[in-house]
């Protein structure tokens, strides 16, 4: 055995314990390295007669095993070279349960995916009672599905709950997986967990522990199979995404043959999603989410953040009430609101109301009464401004009235105070002047409504500092927003990349292409509503201004607000009538272009093709360094599908950016 090998075996008194431990990584995952070292591991072990058993366990506290490395799935393109690499997948774990001597998986953190199809391929696991114990196959939240045995294993071992586990990609805790019969005992948290495993190992040998295999009955599985995809295009709203298509494929064939030809069925299987562009797509937006997850990593490194003790939001509407919600339920920030007497009242009532719902579905750390003793509320600049950290605005969009805001605002705080605006159509530059210290002026666009949405547009004006940016960067941390840095720029990212999909659905509709067909051409696409229709849902008013705001005349818009129609919520009349149909009263109000009659594809190319332009020149300008920053954008800003990675990734990987641009975004 080389010295240094990732899994290492031991022998004492006929037990041989196998410790592993990827060097330099923070938790284990297949690489090519630990393929080869677990290949020479599995030689010596067929080739040892003095064994009883073999007990696996990780050198690294809180992580078993986090299954596949992704970076390598990212990068199987080649069909063969996939199919040897799951070849090769496959053998070890075959290899592996079919050791004359029974093994054991001692499982303390992580077990996950491949790593829990490596514990799934030994005789019995016994995992740690511990917090960090996390037991599943997560691999279709990532556009795959299990394709080390997964599929096959899993279903056998439990039955039939191990569908939903898998479609759904449940983890669980230690004492959940012992009641799914995943696990075989639970070792508590102050006993040693290879002793215990040692002992229950010893006990299998023996046949003193009876391990609880039932055969369970597949008969009605194309039934239940059935059912399953049923609930999986609920989720999807009709789409079907080839990871868990492909996983009922492979469970439903599988498990109706011998466990032999169901792992060769799954491998198939698994060689088709894991080539699609959805895999890659969902590869890559779960990357994005761990990269957006830690805010603070994208701050300037060796940077202390300041202390946000107390925190003033001017404006206490929609926008305002949204913001301060988020404060008080994740921070123990004071909060102070303030806006004209009339709006105090109802500003509190609707935060507490939100806050009730949210304490009902156990989603609160604390009484919402304690809560709401943080928060003051004022009509006027009290002494409450004096001695506050940062001031969130989010007053009325009028240039006037952000002028007026400032300068009051300017005496009362102090000089090293952060003062952010939630603006989404008035420049930063233009602002700034009305700001003493311009440096400590900074953007935080916020979505609607904000106690739902994840993102937010952390904006760097020409005078703002990168110490502000950073601050404000900290501040989305410490309220748990996934924040994207961006400089001052019309419509900033999302809504400049946003803004083609609205002007061309417009277009499309003009020139003759139903309202239907175009909403269910972006929906198809996975999209969660269509563009007229989140237009209508938005306000149509709203869309108005903001093409007026561009200097252009949308006339289809114009005619529809002036006809009174601001959107079916907004003021009971829009595109769409209440039971979903479009309102035939609004088809007069379309503007007539010559007929241009378009398929799905050629709409949903299109606008791809125009958001990705939006990106490129948002990265051409500077306006954002990495194309990351719009892909994030987009899929936590308007739901732009996670299977396909963003707009920015999905054009690479269908080869629409090599088509306009000669090159991807991603090297």
């Amino acid at each position: 055995m080389h010295h240094d090998e990732i899994f290492r075996l031991e022998k004492d008194g006929g037990i041989g314990v196998v410790t592993i431990d990827v060097p330099g990584e923070p938790v284990n995952t297949w690489t090519e390295e630990a393929v080869e070292s677990f290949i020479r591991l599995l030689d010596t072990l067929e080739a040892t007669s003095d064994l009883i058993g073999a007990v696996f366990i990780s050198a690294k506290a809180g992580n078993f095993h986090a299954g596949a490395n992704l970076k390598m799935l990212n990068m199987m393109t080649d069909r063969e070279q996939t199919e040897k690499a799951l070849e090769k997948f496959h053998s070890k774990f075959n290899r592996l349960s079919a050791l004359p001597f029974p093994t054991v998986a001692a499982i303390d953190g992580h077990c996950l995916g491949g790593g829990l199809e490596f514990a799934l391929a030994c005789t019995a696991r016994v995992a740690k009672d511990s917090k960090g114990t996390l037991v599943g196959l997560p691999e279709c939240n990532l556009g795959i599905f299990p394709g080390g045995g997964g599929t096959q294993r899993l279903p056998r071992l439990i039955g039939y709950p191990a569908i939903e586990l898998i479609l759904k990609g449940t983890v669980m805790p230690a004492t959940k997986a012992l009641e799914m019969g995943i696990v075989d005992k639970v070792v508590p948290g102050d006993k040693d967990l290879l002793t215990e495993a040692v002992a229950f190992l010893r006990g299998v040998a023996s046949g003193s522990e009876k391990l609880n295999r039932p055969v369970h009955d597949f008969s009605a599985i194309d039934q239940v199979a059935e059912m399953a995809r049923q609930e999986v295009l609920k989720v999807t709203r009709g789409r079907e995404i080839p990871g868990p298509m492909l996983a009922i494929k492979a469970i439903r064939d599988g498990l109706k043959v011998s466990l032999d030809e169901g792992l060769v069925i799954e491998k198939d299987n698994f060689v088709e999603a894991v080539l699609s562009n959805q895999a890659k797509g969902g590869i890559h937006t779960f990357f994005l989410k761990t990269m957006s997850d830690k805010p603070l990593s994208m701050i300037t490194p060796g940077f202390t953040p300041k202390t946000f003790a107390k925190v003033a939001v001017l404006g206490f509407g929609t926008m305002g009430r949204g913001i301060v919600i988020d404060i008080l339920r994740n921070t123990k920030i004071a909060v102070v609101a303030k806006d004209i007497e009339a709006g105090l009242e109802p500003g509190s009532a609707f935060v507490r109301k939100i806050l009730d719902g949210m304490a009902e579905k156990k989603k609160l750390k604390e009484p919402v009464d304690d809560l709401m003793a943080r928060l003051t509320t004022t009509a006027d600049y009290s002494a409450d401004f004096k001695d506050v950290d940062l001031v969130i605005e989010a007053v009325f969009e009028d240039i006037k009235v952000k002028e007026q805001v400032y300068k009051e605002l300017c005496q009362r705080v102090r000089d090293d105070c952060i003062i952010a605006t939630n603006t989404s159509s008035i420049p930063m530059d233009s602002m700034a002047p009305f700001v003493t210290h311009p440096e400590r002026f900074g953007g935080l666009h916020f979505f609607s409504p904000v106690w739902m949405m994840q993102l937010v547009e952390v904006i760097q004006g020409k005078k703002t500092s990168r110490e502000t940016v950073d601050n404000l960067l900290a501040f989305s941390a410490a309220i748990r927003k996934r924040p994207i840095v961006c400089k001052d720029n019309p419509g900033f990212v999302v809504n400049a990349a946003i803004f083609p999909y609205i002007d061309s659905a417009l277009e499309f509709i003009e020139s003759g292409n139903s309202i239907e067909a175009v909403d269910k051409a972006f929906t198809d696409f996975g999209m969660p509503v269509g563009p007229i229709r989140l237009t209508d849902e938005v306000g149509i008013d709203v869309s108005y201004n903001v093409t007026r705001g561009r200097g252009q005349t949308q006339m289809t818009l114009k005619n529809v607000v002036e006809s009174g129609r601001l959107g079916l919520k907004k003021s009971g009349k829009g595109f769409f009538l209440k039971d979903g149909s479009v309102d035939p009263d609004v088809l007069p109000l379309i503007d007539k272009k010559p007929p241009r009659p378009l398929t799905a594809e050629e709409m949903q190319t299109e606008v791809l093709a125009k958001m990705v332009t939006v990106g490129k020149d948002l990265l051409d300008r500077g306006i954002v360094t990495d194309p990351r920053m719009v892909d994030i954008g987009m899929i936590w800003g308007v739901g732009f599908p996670a299977d396909k990675g963003g707009p920015m990734k999905w054009a690479d990987l269908t080869g629409l950016s090599e088509k306009l641009f000669g090159k991807k975004f991603y090297a």
